[in-house]
């Protein structure tokens, strides 16, 4: 069994290698390619403002750079970035108690009101691996004067606009580089209607701002995000059904893009599957405890990290038969 590592389709990477070499500029204009990109963005967030920048650290830098006190994220399975960002702008982080990375409502109101921070920022997916209820989060960040902001880098697209939906998020950020579900190998972006936030971080954006030639490939890729998301869902949802027969796998009744299985002896258990998995080009386990997943002791299948073709029913029954054989 052979599996690859995903990256751009081979439209995408040769329009963007045609950008690349017929490059023109109209002085006082902006590039056509960045438009595109933009507009492309709109149609799946439904936000009025897009700006796209070099990469999603830009993208979350350049919209926390906005606020001067303090911010929310989850105490696991958000993005290590959010703190990160917050020390270097030296914002208080305040972590809110989750179940596994799920954020619980009733704690967040407690939070929020006990604090009285500025925003949320959360990733689509607990851990890549368990859908958050976005909308319902939204709803008490709204009512709470707080900016939601979500991290769609694994989540936009969503064919039932649950994720990646700019009527339940303030901000969207997103990752355009490998392995998410728009993938050009780099890039990032910001989408909001919050134009007083997207001018307060305008120097940030303009210094960070992405090539023509990135924004060629995100134009092409956003719109195949839908097709990416769905077929990698359900890719994850037949793997856990399937592995549930046999081990133990964290959010049973959740949809994500990863698997997550609790072990005793994870590393021991990473080696051998790894090598067992042939994928060209990357790996598709992690370790946890691990703030990205979980902080528990598990292995994580990524999913994501597979191109979409390699996602065929016999590759499928296959990686369930090799970790059930390392188990």
């Amino acid at each position: 069994m052979d599996l690859y590592y995903r990256r751009p389709s081979f439209e995408t990477r040769n329009a963007m290698c045609k950008t690349a070499l017929n490059l023109k500029h109209i002085p006082g204009n902006r590039y056509e390619e960045i438009l595109n990109a933009e507009d492309n963005i709109k149609k799946l967030t439904k936000h009025e403002q897009v700006k796209i920048v070099n990469s999603g650290n830009s993208a979350i830098l350049s919209v926390m750079s906005t606020f001067k006190d303090k911010i929310i994220i989850p105490d696991q399975g958000g993005w290590i970035g959010f703190k990160k960002m917050a020390e270097f702008l030296n914002i208080k982080v305040v972590e809110i108690p989750t179940q596994l990375g799920l954020i619980e409502t009733n704690k967040l109101k407690y939070l929020i009101e006990k604090f009285n921070p500025e925003a949320l920022f959360i990733t689509s997916f607990a851990g890549y691996s368990a859908e958050q209820p976005i909308k319902d989060i939204y709803k008490i960040c709204d009512d709470m004067d707080v900016i939601l902001v979500e991290d769609a880098s694994g989540g936009i697209g969503d064919e039932n606009r649950r994720l990646g939906n700019g009527e339940h998020a303030h901000v969207i950020v997103a990752s355009t580089g490998t392995p998410k579900t728009v993938n050009v190998g780099n890039g990032g972006f910001i989408s909001t209607n919050n134009i007083n936030l997207i001018n307060s971080a305008q120097n940030i954006i303009k210094s960070l701002k992405a090539d023509p030639v990135t924004c060629t490939g995100i134009a092409l890729e956003i719109q195949n995000a839908p097709y990416t998301l769905s077929k990698t869902l359900d890719a994850c949802n037949y793997l856990k059904s399937e592995i549930m027969e046999f081990r133990e796998v964290l959010y049973e009744d959740k949809q994500g893009l990863n698997i997550i299985i609790p072990d005793k002896h994870p590393k021991k258990l990473r080696y051998q599957l790894k090598n067992s998995f042939n994928v060209h080009g990357g790996s598709i386990i992690t370790v946890c405890p691990n703030y990205n997943r979980v902080k528990i002791n598990a292995i994580c299948v990524e999913i994501k990290n597979l191109d979409i073709k390699c996602m065929t029913p016999e590759n499928l029954d296959n990686i369930v038969k090799i970790i059930k054989i390392q188990s």
